[in-house]
């Protein structure tokens, strides 16, 4: 992993394939999601659309489990 950049390590989409939630690993370790969004009129691709990457995780699993309890569509996902 480059140590300055997120590595993605699970990428969930919603049916429809406009809404994902990306759960990754920080250079230092911790873990992090964010939901994005994207509008196929709009060629500038994916953006942010739950602010949640300021979170940090211990874990995975800790990081999966609060982006399901937040992101209403991704228990169900999982």
């Amino acid at each position: 992993m480059s140590p300055s950049k997120n590595l993605v390590v699970l990428s969930v989409n919603m049916p429809g394939d406009l809404v994902c939630v990306d759960v990754f690993e920080r250079p230092d370790g911790s873990f992090g999601f964010e939901e994005f969004r994207r509008d196929p009129e709009d060629g500038r691709g994916w953006f942010p659309v739950g602010y949640h990457s300021h979170q940090s995780f211990d874990t995975l699993e800790a990081a999966k489990g609060a982006a399901a309890s937040v992101v209403g569509w991704l228990k169900e996902a999982l």
